[in-house]
């Protein structure tokens, strides 16, 4: 203490490291009151806990022989116990976050106690950040004391400008561990219930026992009574979803005669001392918060606790006398621990802390001193989340509902809720399921919230007693009720968890989340059989959630409250005749809300699906008549001639499908209905006219033949335009035909319309091998004219008269 108070009459800051036992949270605030720098200001001490809040508060009056409230007072949720003669003020860590925000420069407070700072809170880094922010900018006056049992003191101290660092080595009582091994094979609560018999036959004394959760605690406790018949023995659950009465009942000393078992979470790690323990059994873990920013959902899970949460439960066995430690696990495994827990700040939902930051005037964290940043994934998740609530501007602005969320003692989900439920007058609903969520335990463990609801007004507890008082509270800061219609208890829900609005789909209790996670309630359940849920709580699973809390939610109220965040898709359905329909299908994230077929749609939109159809299995799918293949194969041929023409290809008409396609298919409804004469009218309308006027002279669609009859030009052959023609056609003919200056290729078939000749040189042909080609077909057509000389022959399409 002399080098404490030291250290803090020369400087603003300091660090205490001190083990368990060593004293620091009940005798250094009540020295702290001697100091002259103090003067007649305030100590206010943060504990991570109300149970130790209210323990230490208690401890410390009883050491100056007064009542709570007089001098030593404490502030928790649902409970305070102040007067205008305290001094001391013991607050869990999220009260002190709301009073230095209301009040930043922390008038009349002189310091500032960070009780069991190695537990490393959210909201215990977030009113470190804050103060030291204060303290440099408004108090420099201001002392801030970090103390802890276990910690890295030199970087908390190099966070609070290398504050000096005062370190205690206590007066614990030595501690015998012994290790009995882990046998998954084993239930949990079955391994507990025998260390403790064992506990009880070996040793005297009161037995404290760390478990992970509530759950745990029960079942032991059930097995306890089932196998511990013995009168001596007390057994006493210890969790933060008790009445505070009870909580008191199991940290109180035992009755003359009489031994506990005292069955904890780790609650009673840190700042309590519970008389007349001398044995502690840990089963080596613990049930922290994680946040998933990907789904958007905080899950509770079962880990391995760290070295320094082992041995502090260890030193519970060493508080008042020498003790015993029992550790359910093998010695050897003790040095995998991890050495410290993580910060919850590195693992948690931070839409309250950047709703804090922004009240604060700080848009990003490193605004403030953070002894481990929030990391940046989760801290946008938790922007976005508050922009979706209003509470936020895109630029990250404190809105005016922000403002409001932000002063309400919940975390921004909640207090969204209530101002909604606000108005149409229904704040006091909306703060009852608020303090269900936040108050475990309350109500009972019923999925449907209306039944919770039900059980908690029927309860008559002094636990419900203060949750129901303190949501009267919530709901009167919420200020006037409005007149809007009345809202139910699955759209209160959905208001704070948007993204947990679940609809049915498969089986019986099967629902899909807003962002496509499967959910399930037990098919039993009157909830299974809903069409939509808001739901609150979730348990963990590899693929889908069990609901564990939720609400109905219909139709009609998920379009009155969520209509503004309604996505609506047109899809285009194909029937069999090849029309296409429009399908107007309404989403909220990956629900489908509702599907409506629109008999008339917007031609626009259909000639765009249409067009899109094409692009994608290609133009050559049109139905092309002969006149728009003649066209689009006689103006590739020219432009392969290196002249400027369009581009009638496959791919340069998708490119120009809007300037063509579109058009031509509005006020269609299949691509069956462009019939050809359509897609040659629309591929005309893309030659200028005056090539328009040349196509035919460079390229015309057929070839005259000397007996008058036209034939087909073949502009896409190989080796250039070609005819068929049958050889007596072109008798006569003494020089070969060209299309635009080039030879025309001339396939000379027989009179069956079989090829006998292909040729670019038809004199040549008639001077060279028509003299072979004539025996044969002599010979093959016997009927037909075949004369020596064609070229000055006269060309015929028909055989020989009869009788020649």
């Amino acid at each position: 203490m002399p080098a404490l108070t030291s250290a803090l009459a020369s400087r603003n800051s300091a660090v205490l490291v001190a083990p368990p036992g060593a004293g620091k949270t009940t005798v250094v605030p009540l020295r702290l009151l001697d100091q002259a720098w103090l003067g007649d200001g305030k100590v206010v001490m943060l504990e991570p806990r109300r149970l130790a809040a209210r323990a230490a508060a208690e401890r410390m009056a009883k050491t100056l022989g007064e009542r709570v409230g007089d001098r030593v007072g404490y502030r928790v949720r649902m409970q305070s116990k102040v007067s205008a003669r305290t001094r001391i003020e013991v607050v869990t860590e999220g009260v002190f976050s709301r009073m230095i925000l209301d009040d930043p420069s922390l008038e009349g407070v002189g310091a500032v106690i960070f009780d069991e700072f190695h537990e490393r809170s959210l909201d215990a880094d977030l009113g470190l950040a804050l103060a030291r922010d204060a303290q440099g900018v408004l108090r420099e006056d201001l002392r801030l004391l970090v103390m802890s049992a276990t910690l890295d003191g030199a970087a908390v101290a190099r966070l609070l400008d290398d504050a000096p660092v005062i370190e205690s080595l206590g007066r614990a009582f030595p501690v015998e561990t012994r290790y009995l091994g882990r046998d998954e094979r084993v239930r949990l609560e079955e391994r507990v219930t025998r260390a403790v018999q064992r506990a009880l036959a070996e040793e005297t004394g009161s037995v404290l026992v760390f478990l992970p959760g509530q759950g745990e605690i029960l079942r032991t406790a059930d097995l306890l009574s089932e196998q511990v018949k013995r009168p001596d023995v007390v057994i006493a659950p210890l969790y933060g979803a008790m009445d505070p009465a009870d909580q008191d009942r199991a940290i109180s000393p035992s009755e003359p005669g009489l031994r506990k078992v005292v069955l904890a979470t780790s609650i009673a790690e840190t700042s309590l001392t519970i008389e007349g323990v001398r044995v502690v059994i840990d089963s080596g873990l613990a049930r922290v918060p994680r946040f998933d920013p990907a789904s958007g959902l905080t899950r509770l899970a079962t880990v391995r606790v760290s070295r320094a949460a082992a041995d502090q439960r260890r030193g519970r066995a060493g508080r008042t006398e020498p003790g015993v430690a029992y550790r359910l696990w093998e010695e050897v495994e003790t040095r995998a621990l991890p050495a410290f827990a993580d910060p919850e700040i590195l693992d948690a939902d931070l839409s309250g802390l950047v709703l804090d930051l922004a009240r604060w005037g700080a848009r990003v964290p490193a605004a403030l001193a953070f002894l481990d940043p929030p990391p940046a994934a989760a801290f946008n998740e938790a922007r976005s989340l508050l922009v979706r609530l209003e509470a936020l501007s895109e630029a990250g602005v404190l809105t005016a509902h922000g403002e409001a969320l932000s002063e309400f003692p919940l975390p921004p989900r909640l207090a969204h809720m209530v101002l909604k439920a606000n108005a149409s007058g229904q704040a006091g609903r909306a703060a009852s399921i608020a303090a269900l969520l936040t108050e475990r335990g309350l109500g009972g463990r019923d999925a449907d919230l209306r039944h919770r609801l039900e059980a908690l007004q029927r309860d008559r507890s002094p636990r419900a007693r203060d949750a129901k008082a303190l949501a009267s509270r919530w709901a009167a800061l919420a200020g006037k009720p409005g007149r809007e219609g009345e809202m139910a208890d699955g759209l209160l829900l959905a208001f704070a968890y948007p993204e947990r609005i679940a609809k049915a789909r498969g089986g019986t209790g099967e629902f899909q989340l807003v962002t496509g996670r499967g959910v399930f309630v037990e098919p039993t359940d009157a909830l299974a059989r809903e069409k939509w849920l808001a739901v609150a709580e979730m348990g963990g699973g590899d693929r889908r959630d069990r609901v564990l809390l939720a609400a109905p939610l219909d139709d009609v109220e998920l379009t009155s409250g969520f209509s503004s965040q309604f996505e609506v898709e047109q899809r285009l359905d194909e029937s069999g005749g090849g029309r296409l329909r429009v399908k107007r299908v309404t989403r909220l994230g990956k629900l489908t809300v509702r599907e409506e077929i629109d008999d008339n749609p917007d031609p626009a939109l259909i000639a765009q699906a249409l067009a899109a159809k094409v692009r994608q299995d290609g133009v050559g799918k049109l139905a092309w008549g002969d006149a728009a293949t003649s066209l689009r194969e006689r103006i590739a041929y020219l432009r392969g001639q290196g002249q400027d023409w369009p581009d009638l290809s496959d791919a340069g008409l998708a490119e120009r499908a809007d300037e063509w396609l579109i058009p031509l298919l509005h006020g269609r409804r299949a691509l069956s209905e462009l019939k050809p004469d359509l897609l040659d009218g629309a591929l005309r309308a893309l030659v200028p006219w005056d090539q328009q006027r040349r196509l035919d002279s460079e390229a015309p669609a057929r070839w005259t033949a000397p007996t008058g009859n036209s034939f087909a030009i073949d502009y896409a052959a190989e080796g250039g335009p070609r005819v068929e023609v049958r050889v007596q056609e072109v008798f006569g003919l003494s020089q070969h035909p060209t299309v635009g200056g080039q030879p025309l290729t001339l396939s000379l078939l027989s009179p069956a319309h079989r090829p006998i000749q292909t040729t670019k040189d038809l004199p040549g042909f008639w001077r060279g091998s028509w003299k072979d080609v004539r025996s044969d077909m002599r010979g093959r057509y016997p009927k037909h004219v075949w004369p020596e000389d064609p070229a000055s022959a006269a060309p015929t399409t028909r055989a020989k008269p009869r009788g020649t």
